[in-house]
C-alpha cells in the first residue's frame, strides 16, 4: 500500500532525477551513465522507489523501460516538482543577483510608440542583467505567439475578432480611436461624429482598423471594404493631407504637430474607446524577469 510519509522520508530528489532519466533514455544503464552512478546501484534505487510505491513504475522488456501506467503518474508530478524547484531557484536568485533572464515582448506600433518605448527604457536600466526582445506585430500575431510560449508578455488592442484562446488578460490602459480629416473638410468643425457620418467618405484603414470598420458597417447592416489599407497611421494621416480621404487612428498617435496639419473628430461610438491588454499564457506561472515588467506596467499611472 502507497504510504506518503513513507515516501517523504525514504526517497531523495537524486533518485526522483535517475526515474526520469530512465524514462527519458529508455534504459536503466544509459540513465546510470547521465546521473555518474554505477548500474547496479541506479537498478537498486529504482527497485527502493517501486517498493515504496507498492507498485511497478517501469515496464522492463527486450527494448528497455517504460512508465507503467502509475509510472506515468508519478513521472508527471515528479516533472512539477522539479519545474517547482527551478523557479524557486530563478526567484531566490533574484535576491542575490538581481533579476535576470531572456524577456520576449510583442505588441503593435500603435502601442509601442506612444507606451511601451518608454516604460521599456526604465525596466532596462532598472534590470540590466535582462536581455529583452522586442517583436512588433499585428494583434492576432501577438497573441498566437504567447500562447505558443515565443514571446512571455503580449500587449495589444482589443478586438471582437481575435481568439483569446491560450491566453490570461490583464487590463492595461485605454485611449480613444479619433477620425483625421483635412483641415478644410466639411466635418472639420464639429466637436463628435459617428461612424455612420464617415461611411460616404473615402475611409482609409490602417491594418486592424479595416476589422474595426467592417464591424461598424455590418451594425448599420451594411457592407464595408476600404479603397485603401496601409500599415501605419502616419502612411494614412499623410494620404488625409493629401486629400485621398478620412482616416481613423489612436488619438495618442497625434501629436501637436500633426494637430496642426489636420482636423480631429472624436468618434462618439463604444467601439471607438480602444482598450489595451497584457497577455500571458494561460496555465503558466511568469518568470521573475517578466514579473518584474508586469507589476511595473500595472502599477505605472494611467496618465504617466
Amino acid at each position: 500500500m502507497f504510504n506518503r510519509l513513507h515516501l517523504i522520508r525514504q526517497v531523495d530528489l537524486f533518485t526522483l532525477r535517475l526515474f526520469l532519466s530512465a524514462i527519458e533514455e529508455k534504459q536503466i544503464g544509459l540513465a546510470a551513465i547521465r546521473e555518474n552512478i554505477a548500474a547496479s546501484t541506479a537498478t537498486k534505487r529504482i527497485q527502493t522507489l517501486e517498493d515504496i510505491a507498492g507498485i511497478q513504475l517501469l515496464e522492463r522488456g527486450p527494448k528497455g523501460v517504460a512508465p507503467s501506467p502509475a509510472g506515468a503518474v508519478l513521472e508527471r508530478y515528479v516533472r512539477a516538482i522539479f519545474d517547482s524547484l527551478e523557479d524557486m531557484r530563478s526567484e531566490i536568485a533574484t535576491f542575490t543577483d538581481g533579476v535576470r533572464g531572456e524577456l520576449a515582448i510583442a505588441s503593435a506600433r500603435s502601442i509601442i510608440n506612444p507606451f511601451l518605448a518608454r516604460e521599456l527604457g526604465d525596466y532596462c536600466r532598472e534590470y540590466p542583467l535582462v536581455d529583452l526582445t522586442v517583436r512588433e506585430l499585428e494583434n492576432a500575431e501577438i497573441i498566437h505567439q504567447v500562447a505558443r510560449g515565443e514571446a512571455d508578455i503580449g500587449v495589444f488592442a482589443a478586438a471582437y475578432e481575435l481568439d483569446l484562446d491560450g491566453i490570461d488578460v490583464t487590463p492595461y490602459r485605454q485611449d480613444r480611436i479619433v477620425a483625421v480629416v483635412p483641415a478644410d473638410h466639411q466635418l472639420a468643425g464639429r466637436s463628435g461624429a459617428t461612424f455612420q457620418d464617415f461611411l460616404p467618405e473615402n475611409l482609409i484603414a490602417v491594418g486592424a482598423m479595416a476589422g474595426a470598420f467592417r464591424s461598424a458597417a455590418r451594425r448599420l447592416g451594411l457592407d464595408f471594404e476600404s479603397r485603401h489599407v496601409v500599415k501605419s497611421a502616419s502612411v494614412a494621416i499623410s494620404l488625409v493631407q493629401a486629400g485621398l480621404g478620412v482616416t481613423a487612428v489612436p488619438e495618442c498617435l497625434l501629436d501637436h504637430d500633426l494637430r496642426t496639419r489636420v482636423a480631429v473628430v472624436e468618434l462618439t461610438e463604444p467601439w471607438a474607446v480602444r482598450k489595451i491588454h497584457i497577455a500571458t499564457a494561460h496555465g503558466r506561472s511568469p518568470s521573475p524577469a517578466a514579473r518584474a515588467l508586469l507589476k511595473q506596467l500595472l502599477d505605472r499611472p494611467q496618465d504617466a
